[in-house]
């Protein structure tokens, strides 16, 4: 994807509200980091009041992927997951808006050495991710280290998408949509590192029912299994957690996926799930547990959201 062009229609007034919000969002990303953190958190705690349905949602998964948390557990993972939520948003406009030097301040690496291990063969290597709630700032961060190609969602707005486009390509390669899977294929056969997230529930099309935590059927992207056939690209995992008590963030980079099974879709399912979960455990509070993770289930059975 070559780098989007502003166009006059963006300034229409239809759009005025939005230029509105993300000049507000560039205002508060040039405070100071830690007034940021805890000026995101304390949103998010406040937002909790105001969207309860995610909060249900979010308590929901929380039960049924960890059966052992009690009550009182859940309610104050919960309640960091809503801290996690609104620093996500001020996060958002760090990615966009910081430069390079500012970003670089606030975070450190491990395990860069496994990605140019990955590289050397130059057979491409997919780039593992799950939904943290610094998602859009680990990615910005990702480019930093070494530009990559990442599958996204178009937005649809226009203006969002020129915006979000133009500052996720202020560090990486290219965006490719999560439908088009030639073009990420092509880019994995090019020797590119190509970002992919199947830790969501994209519905029954495409998915194989397995493990996730204590949830036994899990509808699960047949797309790590179906890339890493056509491709042949090595795998391996990266995710970026957030330090308390601002700090800043760790970028962790794991080891090639030596054993991923690339004969049968159920194993591929269980064994990357394994992986997400391995990633999740880094800070469970700051996963996106207000998706409806399991809204897809087997036909027959009932759903497990109220």
């Amino acid at each position: 994807m070559a780098r989007p062009k502003f166009q006059l229609a963006f300034l229409h007034p239809r759009h005025w509200l939005t230029w509105f919000g993300l000049g507000i969002l560039w205002l508060l990303v040039q405070l100071p980091y830690p007034f940021l953190f805890w000026f995101g958190s304390a949103l998010g705690r406040t937002s909790q009041r105001f969207l309860q349905r995610r909060a249900t949602i979010a308590n929901r998964n929380i039960e049924l992927c960890f059966p052992g948390m009690d009550a009182q557990q859940r309610k104050m993972m919960i309640e960091k997951n809503f801290a996690s939520l609104g620093m996500a948003l001020l996060e958002t406009g760090m990615a966009w808006f910081w430069s390079d030097r500012r970003v670089r301040k606030w975070f450190d690496v491990e395990g860069y050495h496994y990605l140019l291990e990955a590289q050397r063969k130059q057979k491409g290597v997919m780039v593992v991710g799950v939904h943290f709630m610094s998602l859009e700032l680990g990615g910005r961060v990702m480019g930093l280290c070494q530009p990559m190609m990442a599958t996204y969602r178009p937005h649809n707005s226009p203006v969002m998408e020129w915006v979000q486009t133009h500052g996720r390509l202020r560090s990486n390669k290219s965006m490719i949509d999560r439908h088009n899977l030639k073009g990420l294929v092509n880019a994995l056969k090019g020797g590119e590192a190509v970002w992919f997230a199947p830790d969501q529930d994209y519905g029954p099309k495409g998915s194989t029912f397995a493990p996730f935590f204590s949830v036994e059927n899990a509808a699960t992207t047949n797309g790590t299994y179906v890339i890493s056939r056509l491709s042949g690209a090595e795998m391996l995992t990266i995710s970026m957690v957030r330090k308390d008590n601002a700090r800043g963030y760790a970028l962790h980079i794991g080891q090639k996926m030596e054993d991923f099974p690339r004969a049968n879709e159920y194993e591929a399912a269980s064994y990357i799930n394994k992986m997400i979960e391995h990633e999740i455990l880094r800070a469970p509070e700051q996963y996106l547990w207000i998706h409806r993770r399991f809204k897809t289930r087997p036909t027959g059975e009932a759903s497990l959201y109220v």
